[in-house]
């Protein structure tokens, strides 16, 4: 059997010894009575990381995404994103069913909208229409292939929120990767968003959890909300500890991830059965199978010679590469990306 080189998702990482030494270090307590001072310590870090007020540590993304929007919408309002938005794609509905909100989608290039995509599609106040309530942004963008925002990007966005009188979120599920390769700080990040998911448990590494940032009073409903939603825990310093180990150890590599994700990306436009690759920022590919090969067969192939990956759609396939992945798996899926040869469908 060959050697499984897993490019499926950065969530597929295992905890590093270190990270593993810091977890079962942690000092814990019941979480949900506020006793927890490791999980008190990743919250109030991540907070100050961000400069924002505070931070709940909860075990998903899905779950601080789900709860930022119940915290800024009402029933019958109205979330403002992009089609390949994470909230609205893959978090099963969780927008109609959690906060009875209806969703408007834009169409940004690879999943980033702007000012002029957002403004005409806020309501006016009217008996007919929802309220336009919340603008939700993803960086990095999932389906986009890793495409990041700038923060010049965001602060007019920011800017139109605050005059039109709408909340913004930022689902940051690798917002890390994206300062990174922007090498904007997460500190100026604060100041433009009502709510921010960082997500522990992908690029970072962390086995579980995503921290949601807010005001005080934010995070006050959102604690409320967080056990209604089942996602009050007892003891959860120990996997908030892998969160605090993650962030002091694992960020500056990412850099190493992103130039394994560039690596792949120049032998996959090499290949004829690969028809166009996304421009790479981060630590996704996706690319386009070319017209006369069949994806699902291409993806079988890869996993037979010890390369696991995913498709996106009928036509694309998706590599993530992250911490578990080292210089000499690269250069194998390389060789095995440049040398593979399947047959055209007939």
């Amino acid at each position: 059997m060959a050697i499984k080189i897993d490019l499926r998702s950065d969530t597929v990482t295992k905890p590093t010894a270190g990270m593993l030494a810091a977890m079962m270090a942690a000092k814990v307590g019941d979480d949900v009575f506020g006793e927890d001072e490791t999980v008190h310590q990743l919250e109030t870090k991540l907070a100050g990381m961000f400069n924002m007020e505070a931070g709940l540590f909860c075990p998903s993304g899905t779950m601080t995404n789900q709860i930022a929007i119940k915290c800024f919408t009402q029933p019958m309002d109205e979330v403002i994103c992009d089609q390949s938005a994470h909230v609205y794609r893959y978090e099963g509905g969780g927008i109609a069913y959690h906060s009875m909100a209806s969703v408007r989608l834009l169409h940004g290039p690879r999943g980033i909208i702007s000012p002029e995509l957002i403004e005409p599609e806020i309501n006016e106040q009217n008996i007919h229409y929802p309220n336009s309530s919340l603008v939700v942004l993803e960086n990095t963008v999932n389906k986009g292939g890793g495409a990041c925002y700038h923060l010049a990007q965001i602060e007019p966005i920011h800017t139109l929120c605050n005059i039109k009188g709408l909340k913004l979120h930022l689902d940051g599920a690798r917002i890390f990767n994206a300062l990174v390769a922007t090498g904007n700080s997460a500190k100026h990040y604060g100041q433009y968003f009502d709510g921010i998911s960082v997500c522990l448990s992908k690029g970072l590494g962390a086995p579980v959890g995503s921290v949601l940032l807010g005001s005080k009073e934010t995070i006050k409903k959102a604690v409320k909300i967080r056990k209604a939603f089942g996602g009050g825990m007892r003891q959860s310093g120990f996997l908030a500890a892998a969160g605090i180990y993650a962030l002091d150890n694992h960020v500056d590599r990412m850099s190493v991830d992103h130039d394994h994700a560039k690596a792949l990306a120049g032998i996959l436009n090499q290949v004829s059965y690969v028809a166009s690759v996304m421009p790479v920022e981060t630590n996704i590919v996706i690319f386009e199978i070319a017209k006369g090969y069949n994806t699902e067969n291409i993806v079988h192939l890869f996993a037979e010679k010890g390369i696991a990956c995913g498709t996106t759609g009928p036509r694309t396939v998706r590599m993530v590469t992250h911490l578990d992945i080292s210089s000499e798996m690269i250069d194998r899926a390389l060789e095995i990306i440049l040398h593979l040869n399947p047959s055209p469908h007939k």
